[in-house]
């Protein structure tokens, strides 16, 4: 006996706990100013859910074939929120996951709808100090 519980006992309530386990049924999409941690969090959310995690900036890189900043550059930000749109409404579409988006993300108003349709959003928020200290740690920040 180890606390009042029977040493037994303590594996069966450990894995009735974890078929308890907080299963959403939508995407969680995690908005927020650029360095509030929505990567960060995000991966760990998405771990202790045993969900999948997607970077939306990651994506849209990937897709384009290029770096947000090469993209914001070559082509400008209005370029940039159209597939950024186009990226998140696709992985909106996969199956439930949590979903970093990126900085500006929530600011556009079709992007904004479609994460309300498909998702649960969630906004991070920092001091303001803590965000000047994240972000002017990287020189890649195309809105800074």
């Amino acid at each position: 006996m180890r606390d009042g519980v029977a040493i037994g006992t303590i594996g069966a309530e450990q894995g009735a706990a974890e078929s308890r386990r907080f299963v959403p049924s939508r995407s969680i999409v995690l908005v927020g100013l650029m360095g509030a941690g929505k990567s960060n969090i995000g991966r760990r959310l998405a771990a202790r859910l045993g969900l999948g995690f997607f970077d939306s900036d990651h994506e849209i890189e990937a897709a384009a074939g290029e770096t947000i900043e090469e993209i914001f550059a070559n082509r400008g930000e209005g370029v940039f929120r159209q597939g950024e749109r186009r990226v998140i409404a696709r992985l909106l579409a996969q199956p439930v996951h949590v979903l970093a988006t990126g900085g500006g993300a929530f600011m556009d108003p079709a992007t904004r709808a479609l994460i309300a349709r498909r998702g649960v959003s969630l906004w991070l928020r920092a001091d303001l100090d803590v965000l000047v200290s994240r972000v002017s740690r990287r020189s890649n920040r195309p809105l800074l």
